[in-house]
Parts: structure tokens; C-alpha cells; sequence
């Protein structure tokens, strides 16, 4: 019997991934150019048979999902909204980094909003859901969030997040080897698109 696979898909670009903006609970809409490569990721899944669709109630990750195909299917979990940042809610890495030089999201969280621990119970959450399943999952959701998915994944802490890179508009799977949790594809785009030059790639 084939593994389950697990596809994470984080939604198509928008005003502020473009920025460089930390997007948490702001609701934003997807760009053209977001929303083509949502489309564009139809095709990728048609040939998959997923026994569980989940999405972010956020517009962004639930019009990637409409727009893939799955929308009728999917079910809206409050577990995969995007890290909530707090104070941080707008801002770029680098006007953060104006006042604390040394920040870093994985290990410091954000004032007013979600610690790595927080964040890393949420996933754990949809993780088991997700286990349950009797077959291929696709989940549809954001970048940090996804980031801090693949370390719980396999077993790593939440702040290992910090070591999975994601761009807008990829698909990533997750899957065992013999067993083991493994991760058979990671930030795949779904199509050409360009991307702010921003080193945390907020959501």
C-alpha cells in the first residue's frame, strides 16, 4: 500500500507577500498573478485522490483552494491560520530588525501575538487530523505555519521551522520512508512567479 502523502500548499501571492509585509490574521486577497498560479496548480492535483481537504479560513488560503479545484471539498480549520504577529502585524523583517536587531520570529515570537510553542500545539493538532485520515491529505494554508508544520512533522521543535524555506505559491509534500516521517518534496513552485527580497519570508 503507497504512503499517505500530505500536501501543503501555501496560497498564491499577494500585495503585502510582495512587500515583504508580515500578513497574519489580516484577510488579503490573493494578486492576479496569485491567482493564476492557484489555477495553475489544478492540473497538479487532478490525478490525486485526497480523503481529507483542509484550508485556512483566511481568503487567501480558501481562494487557492477554490481556485485548485478543492474548494467543495475542503473543510475550514482555525488550526492553520498564519502565525498571529502581534504587534508585528504589517510590518517588513527589516523595519522589525530596526528595533530588535537580533529578532527572529522561530526563537523570539511576537509581542501581542503567538509564541513558537503556540503555534507548534496548533499544527500538532491538524497533524494528528491529518494522520487519522485514511488516505492523501492537502492542506491549504500559509507560510510560517506551514514552515513550523514540516519541523512537527518530523518530530522536530517548533522553532525548527527556521530551516524549511517556503515561497508563495509552492506545493510541498511530506510522507514516511520505512516508517519514518519524511519529506518527499519541499517548495516546489506551482509557477514562475518573482519574489520580494526578504530573508523570513513573512506570509
Amino acid at each position: 500500500m503507497a504512503s499517505q502523502e500530505l500536501c501543503l500548499i501555501r496560497h498564491g501571492e499577494t500585495d503585502w507577500s510582495l512587500s515583504g509585509q508580515h500578513t497574519g490574521v489580516s484577510d488579503i486577497s490573493l494578486t492576479a498573478n496569485g491567482r493564476l498560479a492557484a489555477e495553475n496548480l489544478a492540473s497538479q492535483l487532478v490525478t490525486k485522490l485526497f480523503a481529507l481537504v483542509l484550508t485556512s479560513p483566511l481568503q487567501r488560503a480558501r481562494m487557492t483552494c477554490e481556485l485548485a479545484g478543492l474548494g467543495k471539498r475542503a473543510e475550514i480549520d482555525a488550526d492553520l491560520l498564519e502565525w498571529n504577529y502581534g504587534a508585528y502585524e504589517g510590518l517588513t523583517p527589516r523595519e522589525i530588525r530596526a528595533q530588535r536587531p537580533t529578532w527572529m520570529i522561530f526563537r523570539d515570537g511576537c509581542p501581542d501575538g503567538e509564541t513558537p510553542e503556540q503555534i507548534g500545539a496548533r499544527v500538532d493538532r491538524v497533524i494528528a487530523r491529518a494522520r487519522d485520515a485514511c488516505g492523501h491529505v492537502a492542506i491549504f494554508a500559509h507560510g510560517h505555519v506551514l514552515r513550523v508544520f514540516a519541523a512537527r512533522w518530523l518530530g522536530l521543535p517548533p522553532g525548527d521551522g527556521c530551516h524549511f524555506m517556503l515561497d508563495t505559491a509552492t506545493l510541498s509534500v511530506l510522507s514516511t520512508y520505512h516508517g519514518a516521517p519524511a519529506i518527499k518534496h519541499w517548495n516546489a513552485p506551482l509557477m514562475p512567479v518573482e519574489a520580494p527580497d526578504e530573508s523570513d519570508e513573512p506570509d
